[in-house]
């Protein structure tokens, strides 16, 4: 196996053992430490005249990298930085993150991800992960065969037709895997040698993408239908027979295609979507916080979901059942939630309702006598006004859709009224939480899907809460491989969730944050993974005893520092 990094023997001794030398060892990036080999070890690796003569530390390189950064003047060029770093040093890229989480989280992953798929063909240089195009379907056993791949134990994996708010990017959607799974690592702690992020490039739809010279995916119209449909068969049969044991997440997959992947393929393998169940932990999680802030138990809270693509279904069926164990039946759930596709309020018998929408439709008899202000499809605005909603959740990738007038008259439902405009990126959000601030006096519970600056009003500072799917995803996936789940279960998910809620620091103070800070991500990461884990052993889905769980995860998490390294000859 040539490019077995690891064993368990050179593990317990903190060594790295690999057959490796010169240029072959330097352009690893799992593998290359720059400057900080040591003397001996340039002896050993016939490093010498190919490093300059300085003999560094991590230390050093973390500030060598952080000062480029601090040069560079826009997110897209951090994140082209931070990108090529990845590529060649692993241990350093994830060393700047872990001593800058807050300010390099919305480098490396929202919102300057976002750009950064936009232009990936602009910035792509080295291969990391894989691109399986549909052309080359056939030839997916022989690309997962390769040698490097054996250690793979996760895989994150999109189409790249539904990147954030930005829609078709094509192949430049492998922004997103790749992302994502630098958090599993940053976050989780999942070794990064266990990680493959994976491009399923159907096409695009995208005509500028098509009309690109430099577009590095597939220049042709989406594969659509029966067509597409084995393309993901394909795909799922050829990573089972790989890796029998894999955690398979899937990411930004347009909203049809998403539900019905989940659906039919998380009774087979390992699997999750974190836009349909990550998206649904991390925002039941900040509801969780924030009614135990309000004092209003969540069953007395009547919610207006904006956006009922593949996040917010799976948002409306995790809250169903967070509903359900606050006390109500299934049917006095579904009467607290009210959602919205982009024609209005969703009332049975519209005929643009899709299959999965059809289920979270109003009954007529519910909206009869309504005060409205307009014919046709019902407002947000009316809705708010006449079912006294106190809770506003947003995924509708819309700016500026929760506007003024809405927020006033949620305010008049709600002492604190709680508002979640969650769509990314920034210019994508419902509403900017300075103006929620002002338009309910300061007293609106605030989580925003991207970042925002903290708001002053009334003489304090308030810090807007991310709600990102960042608190969640790294923390389920390190839970589901330190347990060995053989599936992901709705409990899995809600435990995340309600673990997430347990550390909110409004928990302790009704005027806090709902969410802990970004720096505490890692954290925040390893108690959602004991969390998942127990959740699996009680569901059966797991094998292992709860005493073992907490020394696993300790084993198991990765840390960005630097080791000793033997040589091997030949073959590791």
């Amino acid at each position: 196996m040539p490019n077995q990094l690891h064993d368990s023997a050179s593990e317990a001794k903190n060594v790295i053992r690999t057959h490796r030398t010169g240029y072959d060892l330097l352009l690893h990036p799992g593998l290359n430490k720059g400057t900080a080999f040591t003397e001996e070890e340039r002896d050993v690796f016939g490093l010498h005249g190919l490093l300059p003569p300085h003999i560094g530390t991590l230390e050093n390189q973390r500030e060598r990298r952080k000062k480029a950064l601090d040069n560079e003047p826009t997110a897209f060029g951090k994140y082209s930085l931070m990108r090529d770093l990845q590529d060649n040093d692993e241990v350093l890229f994830y060393s700047l993150i872990a001593h800058h989480i807050e300010e390099l989280l919305p480098v490396v992953y929202t919102p300057a991800v976002g750009e950064g798929c936009q232009r990936f063909s602009e910035i792509w240089r080295k291969p990391r992960g894989l691109f399986i195009s549909y052309p080359d379907r056939h030839l997916m056993d022989k690309m997962l065969a390769n040698p490097r791949y054996n250690e793979i134990r996760c895989i994150v994996v999109s189409d790249g037709e539904r990147i954030l708010g930005l829609g078709d990017q094509g192949a430049g959607g492998m922004g997103i895997p790749i992302g994502k799974m630098a958090l599993y690592t940053a976050l989780g702690g999942i070794p990064p040698h266990h990680c493959l992020p994976i491009l399923l490039d159907a096409g695009t739809d995208n005509q500028a993408l098509l009309d690109n010279p430099i577009y590095i995916g597939w220049q042709h119209h989406r594969v659509r239908g029966p067509e597409y449909d084995e393309f993901i068969e394909m795909f799922v049969a050829a990573v089972m027979r790989r890796w029998p044991n894999i955690l398979l997440q899937w990411e930004d997959f347009a909203g049809e295609n998403a539900l019905k992947i989940l659906a039919k393929y998380r009774d087979r393998l390992c699997t999750f979507n974190d836009d349909v169940q990550g998206t649904a932990a991390v925002t039941t999680g900040t509801l969780l916080a924030a009614v135990q802030a309000t004092g209003v138990p969540l069953k007395d809270q009547r919610i207006a979901m904006f956006g009922s693509g593949s996040a917010g279904v799976g948002i409306i069926n995790l809250l169903i059942a967070a509903l359900k164990d606050d006390g109500l039946s299934e049917a006095e759930a579904r009467q607290r939630i009210y959602a919205f596709n982009r024609h209005g309020l969703m009332v049975e018998g519209d005929p643009a309702l899709r299959a999965s929408q059809m289920p979270l439709a109003r009954k007529k008899e519910d909206v009869e006598g309504w005060k409205v202000d307009t014919a046709g499809p019902i407002s947000l605005f009316d809705t708010v006004r006449n079912a006294k909603i106190t809770v506003l959740v947003g995924t509708s990738a819309q700016a500026g859709a929760f506007t003024e007038e809405t927020v006033r008259e949620l305010a008049r439902n709600a002492e604190r009224p709680v508002i979640l405009p969650l769509s990314n990126p920034t210019s994508k959000s419902e509403a900017a939480p300075a103006d929620l601030l002002k338009w309910t006096d300061g007293k609106a519970l605030i989580g925003t899907g991207s970042p925002f600056a903290p708001v002053e009003i009334d003489g304090r500072t308030v810090r807007i809460s991310q709600t990102n799917n960042s608190y969640i995803f790294p923390g389920l996936a390190l839970g589901i491989l330190v347990s060995k789940a053989r599936r992901v279960t709705d409990g899995m998910i809600m435990a995340a969730a309600k673990k997430l809620a347990s550390l909110s620091p409004a928990v302790q103070d009704a005027n806090a944050p709902l969410l802990p800070p970004i720096g505490d991500s890692r954290k925040v990461g390893l108690a959602v993974a004991e969390a998942v884990g127990m959740a699996a052993i009680a569901e059966g889905v797991s094998d292992m005893k709860p005493g073992e769980l907490g020394d696993e995860l300790r084993k198991y998490v990765w840390e960005p520092v630097y080791r000793r390294y033997e040589l091997v000859k030949g073959d590791c």
